[in-house]
């Protein structure tokens, strides 16, 4: 069976990518995801903002001269300050595995996104995805200056590299299909769709804001399938589906729709990184049955301009399923 496939312009053995979480951090689960059938990994997102607060912070204890403060902090501090951390994962990862090795960074500045991505290539990964987690939660803030804040982004961190860049995305935007297609054009690899954004909840007992993270379910799966069955054919750049990857039964269906990786992670902080195989096996095991030779037989074919129905995708659909559609509980 072919699982090959093609993403970013870089070749993978099969579709499958663990995507950036806490696993990414230990070389052990990096070399296991590639026996189980990764065909790529992204490590887990470096924040700008937590390395300059570190930076300051261990500054601000060297200036009041505070020795003891500073004896928890590593001896040669130069080897643990900023980035430094990140980037030897990157080296350790892309020495211990040969698949691709893609790094997540999430910036907050100009200056930051583009000096990162450069010192991130210069580590050798493979490819960078843009992590660009922004909340526009500022009532002043316009829809175009949203759009245009990604866009300023993406072409800044293009022009400071020569490696892939993908975008990962928020599903928010008024019309995501035409954001999607702006930044094709501005050279985008690929797009991520979508990004999971963590909103805070209120402890009705001790009136504090919770701050957990729930995994996502295979429910979710059914907003990136619309976009990338829509996007399909449509971009130049590779299509990266991620949310509610429980089972070979969402590959499937994300690779029908078009995508060219299958990213998951909540499944994989669940099951452990030998979840991996059983979503490698079923995925094979249901090519099998379809009597397909590779992924490339089944990639695509229930795409937006692919059915004969496309009011599947559409209003109409939408009318239909509250019309008469089943109720699933």
């Amino acid at each position: 069976m072919d699982l090959s496939t093609r993403y970013l312009g870089l070749s993978l053995k099969s579709p499958l990518v663990m995507s950036a979480c806490p696993l990414g951090l230990d070389l052990d689960a990096i070399r296991k995801a590639e026996e189980c059938g990764a065909g790529a990994v992204v490590l887990p997102s470096i924040f700008q903002e937590d390395i300059e607060n570190e930076i300051e912070e261990i500054e601000h204890l060297a200036t009041l001269g505070d020795s003891e403060a500073l004896s928890y902090f590593p001896t040669r501090l130069s080897d643990n300050l900023g980035p430094q951390n990140y980037l030897n994962l990157i080296r350790k990862a892309r020495a211990a595995v040969d698949m691709p090795v893609i790094a997540s960074l999430n910036g907050t500045s100009r200056s930051g996104w583009i000096d990162y991505a450069q010192q991130m290539e210069e580590a050798g990964a493979s490819a960078i995805e843009l992590n660009v987690f922004f909340l526009p939660t500022d009532l002043e803030l316009t829809g175009i200056e949203v759009e245009n804040r990604h866009v300023d982004i993406l072409k800044a961190v293009k022009q400071a590299v020569s490696i892939p860049v993908s975008i990962k995305l928020s599903p928010y935007f008024s019309s995501p299909g035409a954001m999607v297609r702006t930044l094709d054009e501005t050279g985008a690899d690929g797009f991520v769709l979508f990004n999971r954004f963590y909103q805070p909840d209120i402890d009705l007992e001790e009136l504090t804001l919770q701050r957990d993270l729930r995994l996502s379910h295979r429910g979710e799966i059914r907003l990136p399938l619309l976009w990338i069955a829509a996007l399909s054919g449509k971009v130049k750049g590779s299509l990266a589906a991620t949310s509610g990857v429980q089972s070979a039964a969402e590959v499937v269906k994300y690779l029908f729709a078009g995508a060219d990786v299958v990213m998951t992670a909540s499944a994989l902080i669940r099951h452990g990184v030998g979840h991996l195989k059983v979503l490698h096996d079923g995925l094979v095991a249901d090519l099998t049955q379809r009597e397909a030779s590779s992924v490339a037989d089944i990639r695509g074919r229930l795409s937006r301009d692919k059915v004969a129905d496309q009011t599947a995708f559409d209003r109409v659909n939408y009318i239909r399923i509250l019309r008469g559609g089943r109720y699933i509980a």
